[in-house]
């Protein structure tokens, strides 16, 4: 057994070598701050071996130890610092692999590329690139997002430009033609101006109540209304239209199917449609409404137009502001520039129905049927009172 002043004798020997060689490690690490992880790893795992040979040494001289039991001891510190070391440059290896994954995923995220899928290993780097990966995915989608967004403000822009110097020209023209006493007729002229003007008051209000829906300031006063009562309302209010476009409006909505909302923006939603059904039209042709309960128990209302239906690569845009269809669905318009009060004419009536919905927690979608297609809202159904 040891005594008490040996085992002291021991421990400060130890304490001191490894101190000793602990200040040259530490100073060999600032020295190489700037060097690789894996020559930093190195010094670390050198320093434990070098303090364990060098405290070993000492105790041995300290303890007049045998030169044989020395060098035997010596082998040993020896052989496991080869090992501690391997094992030490196999981490550091892992390490600084991880850690260049980090960065390239950083630098991708920088110069807003492509990044890597992480190797799905457990290692806080690890999980740092993991998260650093998706986070590169959100922030493409994000980019996405916005660059189509500024791509549909600009075709916006670019709409509602051409929207408003046509009536404005018009209106100049017409204005001058009476200035100069040039009107033979000038009751036409100032029915022609008020149509116009009508056109324009149209034309700002789907863009202030577009903005409303984008900017989330769209107030709904909530009450129980029938699909029914919408659609009777909408379909009289449009029925000039109609017969002017020798369009036939079906109605077939269920007395019984209630949904919770606000009257007015929803019969907005009705209308909307319907405009959008009768101008895609040809004339002797007929426009469908109809309303049911679905298997999820949501009431959907369903309006079908007879337009040829829209090409697939265009059904994911329809509900885009400023989207117009096809020259082949674009309608005459007739020449009034005005769709009775209801819509613009813009390519907003449908992305305010689209904001209208989402609003009331439904949804709307457009599927191609046979000869046409069918635009469908679905909303949650309310009970009766």
């Amino acid at each position: 057994m040891i005594r008490g002043a040996d085992l002291a004798a021991i421990v400060g020997i130890a304490l001191g070598s490894a101190l000793l060689v602990g200040v040259i490690g530490l100073a060999a690490l600032r020295l190489s701050r700037r060097a690789s992880m894996l020559v930093q790893v190195s010094i670390v795992a050198l320093t434990g071996a070098v303090s364990v040979a060098v405290g070993m040494t000492a105790v041995a001289r300290a303890m007049f130890l045998s030169p044989h039991d020395l060098l035997v001891s010596l082998w040993v510190a020896g052989i496991a610092a080869i090992v501690s070391l391997g094992v030490a440059v196999a981490l550091a290896v892992t390490f600084v692999r991880q850690a260049r994954r980090v960065r390239r995923i950083a630098e991708a995220l920088g110069d807003g590329g492509a990044v890597e899928a992480p190797d799905g290993s457990g290692s806080e780097l690890a999980a740092v690139a993991d998260q650093l990966a998706r986070t590169s995915r959100r922030l493409e989608e994000a980019r996405t997002e916005v660059a189509a967004l500024d791509a549909s403000r600009r075709e916006l822009i670019a709409w509602i430009s051409h929207d408003l110097r046509t009536p404005l020209a018009g209106l100049r023209a017409m204005a001058e033609a009476l200035e100069d006493g040039m009107a033979d007729d000038p009751q036409r002229f100032h029915r022609q101006m008020r149509v116009q003007v009508d056109h324009l008051s149209d034309l700002v209000d789907d863009l202030f109540e577009l903005s409303k829906i984008q900017s989330g300031r769209l107030a709904l006063t909530m009450e129980t209304v029938s699909l029914h009562d919408l659609v009777s309302d909408a379909v009289a209010e449009l029925r000039a239209l109609a017969d002017a476009r020798q369009v036939t409006i079906r109605e077939s909505p269920r007395p019984d199917v209630l949904v919770r909302g606000d009257p007015r923006e929803l019969g907005r939603v009705v209308g909307n449609l319907l405009i959008n059904a009768i101008q895609y039209s040809p004339p002797g042709r007929a426009v469908s409404v109809t309303t049911h309960i679905d298997d999820s128990g949501r009431a959907v209302l369903g309006v079908v137009d007879q337009g040829g239906g829209i090409p697939p690569e265009d059904l994911e845009r329809v509900f885009e502001a400023g989207w117009r269809a096809a020259a082949s669905r674009t309608p005459d318009a007739g020449g009034t520039g005005t769709v009775w009060g209801r819509s613009s004419g813009a390519g907003l009536g449908l992305a305010i129905a689209q904001g209208i919905v989402v609003a009331h927690d439904g949804e709307i979608r457009a599927r191609n049927v046979e000869g046409g297609s069918r635009f469908e809202v679905l909303l949650p159904q309310a009970t009766a009172a």
